[in-house]
């Protein structure tokens, strides 16, 4: 993990093509914000994990998630 320390209006540049602005630190909140190409998603970490929990959910116990439209067994699965 790299960890940075940045102040308002101090940016951080992932690729060519992400930026990440340090906008207000208020007490232990930290606004940040993102310009990224629009085919790339962004997620707070309990939405993703939410998100992913609901898929788990609705799938099939022995096939995982389609990666590239391939179905794709689990490992051990027969």
């Amino acid at each position: 993990m790299l960890i940075l320390t940045r102040k308002v209006g101090e940016m951080i540049r992932i690729g060519d093509a992400v930026v990440i602005r340090v906008l207000e630190v208020r007490g232990s909140q930290v606004r940040l914000g993102v310009d990224a190409p629009t085919d790339v998603r962004i997620f707070r970490e309990e939405v993703y994990r939410a998100t992913q929990d609901a898929k788990g959910e609705h799938a099939a116990d022995d096939v995982a998630a389609p990666v590239n439209g391939e179905s794709r067994r689990k490992p051990g699965a027969a």
